[in-house]
Order: structure tokens, then C-alpha cells, then sequence
């Protein structure tokens, strides 16, 4: 069904979106995001969050991701749960094709964020939901007592090491490279927790299990040897490919397929924004996702009343 028009439509409630759902309903601005998942997006995933400035402990994601909600839900900003399919304009006028109807909108703020990247390998999609996960805080604690693996070498995979070592009775950390990328503080906590095995130089050749995950090959990449690790659990954290099938074919990608936008997060579509993981940057953090759905939304703002 088509469904009454919209000023500001935002895909994507993870900070980014909540951020422009805020700042757009404010600005007096009927507004209306969608989320296939749950609001607060990868934040949700996480067990705490502790680099989001205004907290000087550890808050815990679940209570950030719900407080930014609140706001945007206080402020007007309607939310509903449905996944976009497709986005098109007509005359003047922007159609999303959701899974329950299209909705049309004067604006679109693309804020759909990331998948967690697969590692591509025979059995990992059968036994996804099986032993096989990208999201610690969702499935860690149906591996109470057992063994787990960890795949990668960011802030990610270390601080999902480190929870899982309070769950887990062991966790060996893999990682292709001898040094890893994550900050200092996330390598030391890692290296201070006890059953926390670091398996360097080495990567995941192979996944094995009859109906459930039973054991991860691994291979060194200096000597090609192979050895085979059973674990019960295999949480992989090796990058992030961006959610932009829907829109693909509206807006211009860069390398990746995240979404191509100007400084004031134009893409190039007149009317159409990004912000967010899901846009082409440097940085992906609450903080810059959280900057980056403001400055979307007062810019659409400023596009909206320019065609009155």
C-alpha cells in the first residue's frame, strides 16, 4: 500500500539515523525511520560502550542505543520496523519499497549502516546460528563453559575476545598478521586475560561440524602448515560490507558499494543524504555516526525549505 508522504524518511536506526531522526523531527520536519533489525544498529551488538564523549565509565550499549530512541521518539520521530527493498524518484518525490508497502518522502537519509563480512567459506552459512556467529553479545552466552574462537585483528574482534573470556573457558584470538590493528588499551586487555590464546599469522582454511560448529582449521601463512582447533563456538570480525542493495541503483558508490557523499553529506542525488557507517569514510564510530545524522538532517532541512 502507499502510504501518507513524508518529509525526512531515514533508513537505518543505528546512531547515525537516531542522530538525523532527532535533529529532522526538531527542525519541525514529519519524520519516519525505518530499521529492519533493532534501533541502535552494531551499537545493540556490543556489550558496553566506553569512547562516546559524556561518559566517564563504560555505559552499557543496550542503555545508549535505547536513550537515543527515547530522544528521537520524544522529539516526534516515528520509527517502524521494516526492511527497504528499493528506492526510486518520481517527479518530485523519492518512493522506498519497503517488505510492508512504499512510503514517499520529500527527502531520504541513507543511514542503513553494515553487515558483518563472511569469510566465505564452505559450511559457514549452514552452520551460521550454529556455532558459527558475528555478534558476541547475541550468542556468547550459549557458549558458557566451552571453548570459542575469535577471527580478527580490530577494536571489534579484541573487545569481543575479552568478553567472551568472562564466558568462555577458553577463547583462542586468530588473526592473519603478527600485530594487530586495535588500540592499545583493547591489545592490553587481551593480552592480561589469562585464557585468552593468541593464534598469530594464521587464518581460518576451514569450518567442520554435522548440524553444529565441531572444529575450525587453521593455517599459518608462514609455513602453510595446518593444524585443526575444536571449538564450539566461531565469532568472526573481519570487516564489514555496507547495506546499500536497496539503493544501489539511485546513488553513486565508491569502492566497497558504501555511499559516495560531498562534506555536507549530499550524495548524488539531490535530496538524498548518508550518514553513517554505510557512507564512504575514514572513521566508523558512534561518535562520527552520531555527527554525521545531524549534519544529514539539518541539511536536508535546508534542502526542504529551499523548495518551498
Amino acid at each position: 500500500m502507499t502510504r501518507e508522504p513524508v518529509e525526512v524518511l531515514i533508513v537505518g536506526a543505528g546512531p547515525a539515523g537516531l542522530a538525523a531522526g532527532i535533529y529532522a523531527s526538531r527542525s519541525g520536519h514529519r519524520t519516519l525511520i525505518l530499521e529492519k533489525m533493532m534501533p541502535g544498529g552494531q551499537v545493540a551488538r556490543t556489550p558496553e560502550v566506553e569512547n562516546y564523549p559524556g561518559f566517564a565509565e563504560p555505559v552499557a550499549a543496550a542503555q545508549l542505543a535505547q536513550a537515543m530512541e527515547d530522544q528521537a521518539r520524544r522529539h516526534g520521530c516515528e520509527l517502524e520496523m521494516t526492511d527497504a527493498k528499493s528506492l526510486r524518484e518520481n517527479d518530485d518525490r523519492f518512493e522506498v519499497v519497503t517488505a510492508t508497502g512504499t512510503i514517499t518522502a520529500r527527502s531520504v537519509i541513507i543511514a542503513s549502516g553494515v553487515e558483518s563480512r563472511e569469510l566465505g567459506l564452505p559450511n559457514e552459512k549452514e552452520l551460521r546460528g550454529r556455532g558459527v556467529s558475528y555478534c558476541a553479545i547475541c550468542d556468547g552466552p550459549l557458549f558458557r563453559g566451552k571453548e570459542a574462537a575469535v577471527v580478527g585483528g580490530g577494536d571489534s574482534a579484541l573487545d569481543e575476545a575479552v568478553y567472551l573470556s568472562g564466558i568462555c573457558s577458553r577463547v583462542h584470538l586468530i588473526h592473519r598478521r603478527e600485530e594487530f590493528r586495535a588500540a592499545a588499551i583493547a591489545q592490553q586487555r587481551v593480552r592480561e586475560r589469562e585464557n585468552i590464546r593468541l593464534v598469530l599469522s594464521s587464518v581460518v582454511t576451514g569450518i567442520s561440524g554435522t548440524g553444529r560448529l565441531e572444529s575450525v582449521e587453521i593455517t599459518d601463512v608462514r609455513d602453510h602448515s595446518r593444524t585443526t582447533l575444536p571449538v564450539a563456538g566461531l565469532f568472526i570480525y573481519v570487516g564489514s560490507v555496507p547495506n546499500t542493495v536497496w539503493c544501489a541503483d539511485a546513488v553513486e558508490l565508491a569502492e566497497g558499494g558504501f555511499v559516495r557523499a560531498d562534506n555536507l553529506l549530499r550524495t548524488s542525488r539531490p535530496g538524498v543524504f548518508a550518514a553513517g557507517d554505510v557512507r564512504d569514510t575514514p572513521l566508523r564510530q558512534i561518535a562520527t555516526a552520531v555527527g554525521d545524522g545531524a549534519l544529514a538532517a539539518m541539511t536536508a532541512h535546508h534542502y526542504l525549505i529551499s523548495r518551498l
